[in-house]
C-alpha cells in the first residue's frame, strides 16, 4: 500500500490531487447548501409570492368594493325620497306648462322593487302640444337633475290631420328612496 502511494505521488498529475480533493469537497459543500439551504429558501419564496398575489387580489377587491360603495352612495343621493314624489309630479306638470304642453290627467303611483329601501314611481297620462314644444319638454325631462326615465311614448291620433297639436301617451318612471324607520 505504501509503495502504491509512492508510485501515485510520482505520477505527473500528482500535484493536482490535493486541489482536486479541495474542488470535490467544495462541490459537495455547494450541492449540500443548494439541496438543503436553497431549496428551503425557494419554498419560502414561492409561499411569499402566493401570499403576495392573494394580498394584491384582496386589495383590488377592497378597492372595487370601496368604489362601488362610493358610486352607490352617489346614485342613492340622486334618488328622490318617496315622500317627495308628489312634488316631483307637480314639478313635471309645472315644466310642461312652461313648455306649453298640456297634461290634463297625469296620474302617479308607486310600485315596489326588488331592491331594498327603494320603490318605483310611475307618472303616466296624455300630453298634448305642438311638436316643437313636446320635443323641448321631453329634452328637459331627459336632462333633469332627477333620474327620470321615459319608459313609453305612444302617439295617439287626435282630431284633424291639419291640426298642429299632437297627443302622446307618456309613461315616466323614476326610482325613489323609501323612508326606512
Amino acid at each position: 500500500m505504501k509503495e502504491r502511494l509512492i508510485v501515485m505521488l510520482q505520477h505527473p498529475f500528482a500535484p493536482l490531487l490535493p486541489w482536486a480533493s479541495v474542488v470535490l469537497c467544495l462541490l459537495a459543500a455547494v450541492l449540500l447548501v443548494h439541496g438543503v439551504g436553497l431549496a428551503g429558501v425557494q419554498l419560502t419564496r414561492e409561499r411569499l409570492e402566493k401570499e403576495w398575489v392573494a394580498m394584491q387580489q384582496s386589495l383590488m377587491q377592497h378597492r372595487e368594493a370601496r368604489n362601488a360603495k362610493k358610486d352607490l352612495s352617489q346614485v342613492w343621493a340622486l334618488l328622490p325620497a318617496e315622500r317627495d314624489f308628489t312634488s316631483l309630479a307637480l314639478g313635471i306638470s309645472e315644466e310642461a306648462k312652461r313648455d306649453r304642453v298640456t297634461m290634463p290627467a297625469l296620474s302617479y303611483k308607486t310600485e315596489p322593487t326588488v331592491v331594498a329601501n327603494t320603490s318605483k314611481g310611475v307618472l303616466q297620462g296624455p300630453m298634448s302640444g305642438r311638436y316643437e314644444d313636446l320635443r323641448h319638454f321631453i329634452h328637459n325631462l331627459e336632462t333633469a337633475d332627477e333620474l327620470l326615465f321615459i319608459e313609453d311614448l305612444e302617439l295617439t291620433r287626435s282630431g284633424d290631420v291639419q291640426d298642429e297639436a299632437l297627443t302622446f301617451n307618456i309613461k315616466i318612471a323614476t326610482y325613489l328612496r323609501t323612508d326606512s324607520e
